[in-house]
């Protein structure tokens, strides 16, 4: 892998903004609006202390919110893509080389935001905790992982005092929300949030090009039947998630609206990252109170924020959701559509109006690890999201924090937070190569008086005791 720039500690930037308006209702966001017309809008570059400089072609128009309580339910909008001579986009003091290339799908890969690394669990097996039954209705069994190998990775991403974890410069990487990526042979190919999906890739995770929409342009027509208050035409789609089995590749999204429960998951595949194009199902994967799909009307889950999982077996399982109960996760087919037999389990959850979501899990050294984005999303530079991580020796329950409280009674032990003029960090993904870890994830300029945000990318460590560290700010 070629070594990453070095960037000044010093930062100042802007990126495209978004026009947003919000009310909070019991914990809850209301949709505002986005820039429908990808780059015309007029406005300055931003430039740091150090030289690094980024420059933008569209201007803040961000709304505030309103005081109280909020309910982040997955990305925001994305307004298109950006240019790709901006300058870079300082975010760290530390090179990036090292690692071997891992292949998608075995322990190299490594796959999403705010959703799950597809490369390695633990095998289901007896029964267990709570769940939910095809009928929406809570259930009292559950599907149980057996424990995966627990020399399994035990030498990726190990804590060296010497050598602290880093943040590192990015180009190409303005207003990336809710990122995921995926390694496939020496290339990173990334998603985010936005109308149609923006992607692009990278030979290197911090440089990228190659920005285009993943599902040509236009979303998914079966949409607005499922959720009828997505706005078709300019909505965004959200968190997409990245991942391979079965010998294809799948990009997993939500649609949704602000402050609503009634969403979908929508799933599409392709044979190959670097040629041809992807093809969408034609219809939602699994949808949270839509009279149209039938199942689960009346549930108190929300159906966005995907991300998938392989077990020791390599079968694969979609980890989702966000506020109301929480973080679930359910098996799949090796098709990619759920599997009606697998309850949906309750995973981690935090109580009242406090926000849980956009979940990714990797399996590593005998434990399954789940990182989540908690508190206010999308408020620009009064956003609070903060990442937290928890752990259990099993993929479907007993997720604990570092002090020991359960991920379904609030906890989670915080690994990052504000900070080197970095707000909002969240949306993560986690990817590895070779003995190597990154976490990638999406944070908000301080200084910017609307939603200014990009990628960012951090070295990923495992303490002697198995606990993940990263860089305590972006």
């Amino acid at each position: 892998m070629p070594t990453i720039r070095k960037a000044s500690s010093k930062r100042g930037f802007v990126f495209r903004s978004i026009c947003f308006s919000y009310s909070l209702l019991f914990g809850s966001i209301s949709s505002g609006c986005s820039g429908s017309d990808p780059g015309t809008n007029a406005g300055a570059g931003g430039n740091s202390g150090s030289g690094n400089t980024i420059a933008d072609s569209a201007s803040a128009k961000g709304g505030a919110f309103s005081s109280g309580g909020s309910l982040a339910t997955g990305g925001l909008a994305d307004v298109g893509p950006e240019g790709t001579d901006g300058g870079s986009v300082a975010i760290g003091d530390a090179s990036l080389s090292g690692g071997t290339t891992g292949e998608a799908g075995s322990g190299g890969g490594g796959f999403t935001t705010g959703g799950i690394e597809a490369s390695g669990g633990v095998t289901a097996g007896g029964a267990g905790g709570g769940g939910f039954t095809t009928g929406g209705t809570e259930a009292s069994g559950g599907i149980t992982g057996s424990g995966g190998a627990s020399d399994y990775r035990c030498d990726v991403g190990v804590y060296d005092a010497a050598n602290p974890p880093a943040s590192y410069a990015i180009t190409g990487g303005r207003s990336v929300h809710d990122p995921t990526v995926i390694l496939v042979d020496d290339v990173y190919y990334s998603a985010n949030t936005g109308l149609s999906l923006w992607t692009r890739s990278s030979t290197d995770l911090t440089r990228w090009t190659n920005i285009k929409q993943a599902l040509g342009g236009t979303n998914p027509s079966w949409i607005k039947a499922y959720v009828p208050d997505f706005n078709q035409q300019n909505g965004d789609l959200w968190a997409p998630d990245f991942s391979y089995f079965g010998g294809r590749y799948h990009l997993y999204y939500a649609a949704s609206t602000f402050g609503e429960n009634t969403s979908c998951l929508g799933h599409a595949t392709r044979a190959a990252m670097n040629t041809g194009s992807w093809s969408d199902d034609g219809g939602p994967l699994l949808c949270s109170n839509s009279a149209a799909f039938g199942s689960y009307t009346n549930v108190n889950w929300n159906a966005i924020d995907p991300s998938i999982v392989l077990d020791e077996s390599g079968s694969p399982w979609l980890v989702f959701g966000s506020s109301w109960n929480g973080i679930h996760i359910v098996r799949l087919t090796s098709a990619g559509t759920v599997d009606n037999s697998s309850p949906i389990t309750n995973i981690a959850r935090r109580s009242g109006p406090n926000v849980v979501e956009n979940a990714y899990m990797v399996r590593r050294c005998g434990y399954y690890y789940l990182f989540m984005s908690w508190d206010r999303c999308c408020a620009g530079a009064r956003s609070t999201y903060n990442i937290r991580v928890g752990r259990s020796t099993n993929m479907t329950e007993g997720f604990v924090d570092k002090d020991g409280v359960a991920l379904l009674n609030g906890g989670g032990t915080k690994i990052m937070g504000d900070g080197n003029g970095w707000v909002g960090p969240g949306g993560q993904t986690v990817v590895f190569n070779g003995t190597r870890a990154y976490l990638v994830y999406h944070a908000y300029d301080a200084s910017a008086s609307g939603n200014v945000f990009a990628m960012h990318v951090s070295d990923l460590y495992w303490d002697s005791d198995g606990w993940p560290i990263t860089t305590s700010s972006p």
